[in-house]
């Protein structure tokens, strides 16, 4: 009973405000407020399309999906900011859960899953850049993915990075597919072999991480590869 007079107080003193607009959430929101999540941000997802951005896609990726398309120096880039450098892990099982809800209406991604054994892989982060943030974005954003699509969430132990690779901001498609050569390595192949495995990310920009990726799965015995984002660039 203390206990609900106290939470009472707190949310009277301390309102939780949604992390993109500050009005204030209702009981069932979390950290970004349902307007928000269906209204706020352009929709990149066509169904028809076996890519959202128009690129050609390396054989053995059946789909490349993203939810929103990237607005930079608008709300969702401040959004992504906070995700994966303020802690705010929330806010990806949030947007998360609406990527999920995209999927399960992209026809060609039920369509692909069905009677198989598929996976969600968040993209791996080195080491290193783990222990600095204390986190893995992409990992939140799977966990919303995955209570929306009941789908399971590879262990970190089974893929891993194993180079710390520098930032890909402001480089060219050939320098980012340079910067991410031999960058991932999987360990446990058992978890991925024969699978249809979707990758996880926050941003898909040219492809570089997630088709370095993608080859490293395939080289494994992966049989089937999907890539799903927030957003696209």
């Amino acid at each position: 009973m203390l206990k609900l007079i106290k939470d009472g107080v707190l949310e009277v003193l301390f309102p939780k405000v949604c992390s993109v607009c500050g009005l204030q959430l209702s009981k069932d929101e979390h950290f970004v407020c349902s307007r928000c999540l269906n209204g706020k941000f352009e929709k990149a997802f066509h169904t028809d399309k076996i890519s959202t951005s128009g690129v050609l896609l390396p054989e053995g990726i059946l789909l490349q999906h993203a939810l929103w398309n990237f607005d930079k120096g608008g709300y969702l880039q401040e959004l992504l900011h906070q995700l994966k450098y303020h802690r705010l892990t929330g806010v990806g099982v949030d947007i998360g859960r609406q990527l999920g809800k995209s999927m399960l209406q992209n026809p060609r991604f039920t369509e692909g899953i069905k009677n198989k054994k598929v996976r969600l892989l968040p993209v791996p982060l080195h080491p290193r850049k783990r222990r600095m943030r204390g986190y893995n974005q992409a990992f939140h954003i799977a966990k919303g993915v995955a209570e929306v699509t009941n789908l399971h969430i590879l262990g970190k132990e089974v893929v891993v990075r194993n180079r710390n690779t520098r930032t890909q901001t402001g480089f060219s498609l050939e320098k980012r597919r340079l910067n991410m050569q031999d960058a991932f390595e999987v360990k446990e192949s058992d978890k991925v072999k024969e699978a249809l495995t979707v990758i996880i990310d926050d941003v898909f920009t040219t492809g570089a991480t997630t088709f370095e990726l993608s080859g490293t799965l395939n080289k494994a015995g992966c049989a089937e590869i999907m890539i799903a984002t927030v957003a696209q660039a």
